[in-house]
């Protein structure tokens, strides 16, 4: 069974999915919706698509350890996400993933104005490859 992570957003929401031996990440991807309920839909129909077993989701602490609303949402979103998919869901600390994923673009050459399409994914394999290591 794989492990999916998911780096969720008000627009964009990064996804990635580990391999069959729940070792590395396998694929990375961006699923673009703005409704949490048609966003935990989608996100399940791929969870189903890749036997998944488990989801992380990731919890957006602010540096100092402390929650703030981004992490209120994850929270919710957590529901939503667990009663659609019947799945066991994890949240997993994310703080600076997002600056890493950016570094990490920018390190191979992409241009600032590209990363906003792939930055989530690259996040989401970030917070797969902890939750995994």
């Amino acid at each position: 069974m794989r492990t999916m992570a998911v780096d969720y957003g008000d627009a964009r929401t990064g996804i990635a999915v580990s391999d069959l031996t729940g070792s590395i990440c396998g694929e990375a991807w961006t699923i673009e919706e703005w409704n949490p309920e048609r966003l935990s839909v989608k996100i399940s129909e791929e969870a189903k698509r890749r036997d998944v077993d488990t989801i992380v989701l990731g919890l957006p602490k602010n540096m100092d350890g402390t929650e703030g609303p981004r992490a209120e949402k994850s929270r919710h979103f957590k529901e939503l996400l667990e009663k659609e998919s019947g799945l066991c869901i994890i949240l997993w600390d994310e703080r600076r993933t997002s600056v890493e994923a950016h570094a990490i673009l920018h390190a191979n050459g992409k241009k600032e104005k590209k990363h906003r399409k792939t930055v989530d994914a690259v996040a989401a394999s970030l917070i797969l490859e902890s939750y995994l290591g």
